[in-house]
């Protein structure tokens, strides 16, 4: 796990980018919960963290052609992507937000 900011420096609702271990992530919070999702979406090289959240379905949606990926499983809901990105696990431990992108 790789701590990547304080749970407080991200405001629900929103995403921000971060490099964990030369892999880009894209972690959401929506209220009490942090979500991890790969950074790129798979239909444009675009960051997925610029998008916006969808907290009512836990989806973020990209910001160039409004492809929205699920946070639980990475798996496209709109088109026109047709790719998932993937997900990894992300958990709040003592205020921090802690990130495992795999080995």
């Amino acid at each position: 796990m790789t701590v990547v900011c304080k749970f407080e420096d991200i405001e629900s609702g929103t995403a921000k980018r971060f490099d964990v271990n030369g892999t880009p992530v894209a972690v959401v919070r929506i209220d009490d919960e942090v979500f991890a999702i790969g950074d790129i979406c798979s239909h444009a090289n675009v960051s997925l963290s610029d998008g916006e959240v969808w907290c009512d379905t836990k989806q973020l949606e990209c910001p160039r052609h409004s492809s929205s990926f699920s946070l639980l499983t990475g798996v496209p809901e709109t088109l026109p992507a047709t790719q998932p990105v993937p997900v990894y696990v992300a958990r709040v431990i003592d205020g921090n937000v802690d990130v495992e992108v795999g080995s």
